[in-house]
């Protein structure tokens, strides 16, 4: 008898590499119309898996997921994912928490260098008005000997800084949870968060998106920031006060933003952050190259059939569900 795994969304041409390794475990594979709350329930009432990328798994689509031994992230983040009430219900959490540290790092420095040499700038003025006719009369820096400060830092953290550090950058990094040594090891230096902001050129976010991150960068932080500054945000879009950045750019109180993600999955056009110049904007794609969805893809798949399976899974995210008195899982206890 199949076992059902249900997938919420995607956002790659075809579910073919997942569908492989699911199907080839004797799966059933179910893909969701749309990711509404409404639909998701519904499907979710005899899914023993599921799989999410950006579709909200909320608490009702987990409660009503009476089967469901495992959630798994095509991705780095769970914000999107109700994981303590999946750890209520003895559910298992995972993800692939280090499959495009290349690419979003790659992104951040292309976005860094795109604002400092000004390249969407030339290139649409050359086209429009020909060789040389915009004046140099914009701030471009130097990079040898300026400073990025990296807010957060992980493994893309940690590789966004020995990157920066090959144009000659020096590296500032801000993360509660992260030692000294960590930062010293790859050519930086720890500190405050308001220390970083206040000494940094350029600044790149890679925390976490968790309560206490929620709007970390807002009205006070920004003032703080050097008035030709740069904010890079790859990481978790509500970690910035939207109307806080709106209002820095306007004002011309910060230099520019490069930004991946933004508070909403899909900003209307009409966005206010959007009408504005000091500003580069990508469509959330800094984790995609075809080799890092490849490898998402089946990872992500291969870590749902290890717990369906009852082996442990490279990255549990809740591992306190082993602790569980009446698991859905058959995880070994630990």
């Amino acid at each position: 008898m199949k076992w059902k795994v249900l997938i919420t969304d995607h956002v790659w041409p075809t579910t073919d590499p997942e569908r492989e390794v699911l199907e080839s475990a004797g799966a059933e594979v179910i893909v969701a119309p749309n990711g509404e709350e409404s639909t998701l329930i519904d499907l979710a009432k005899d899914a023993d898996a599921i799989m999410t990328c950006f579709a909200q798994v909320t608490d009702n689509v987990v409660r009503a997921a009476k089967k469901c031994v495992v959630i798994g992230r095509f991705g780095v983040g769970v914000d999107n994912i109700a994981v303590e009430t999946a750890t209520e219900l003895g559910i298992a959490v995972t993800y692939v928490p280090d499959y495009c540290i290349d690419e979003v790092s790659d992104h951040v420095i292309a976005m860094l260098h795109t604002w400092n040499r000004k390249i969407a700038i030339f290139d649409q003025s050359v086209k429009k008005d020909g060789w040389g006719h915009m004046a140099l009369n914009m701030r471009i820096m130097r990079l040898r000997g300026k400073t990025i400060g990296i807010v957060g830092f992980g493994r893309i953290g940690q590789a966004v800084a020995d990157k920066a550090s090959a144009f000659g950058l020096k590296i500032l990094a801000s993360d509660p949870v992260v030692d000294e040594k960590t930062v010293t090891d790859h050519g930086g230096q720890l500190v405050e968060l308001d220390n970083l902001l206040k000494n940094s050129d350029f600044i790149s976010l890679h925390a976490p998106l968790i309560p206490s991150t929620e709007k970390m960068i807002s009205e006070r932080e920004l003032s703080l920031m050097k008035p030709d500054s740069f904010l890079i945000n790859a990481a978790r879009g509500p970690l910035i006060d939207e109307e806080a950045l709106y209002s820095a750019l306007k004002k011309k109180k910060i230099g520019g933003a490069g930004l991946d993600v933004m508070v909403e999955n899909v900003p209307p056009k009409n966005h206010p952050l959007l009408s504005l110049d000091n500003i580069i904007v990508t469509p959330h794609t800094a984790f995609f190259s075809q080799e890092s969805t490849l490898e998402l893809e089946r990872r992500a798949a291969q870590e749902v059939v290890s717990v369906y399976k009852g082996e442990m899974p490279d990255n549990l995210v809740n591992k306190n569900v082993l602790e569980h008195l009446n698991p859905r899982h058959q995880l070994p206890h630990q």
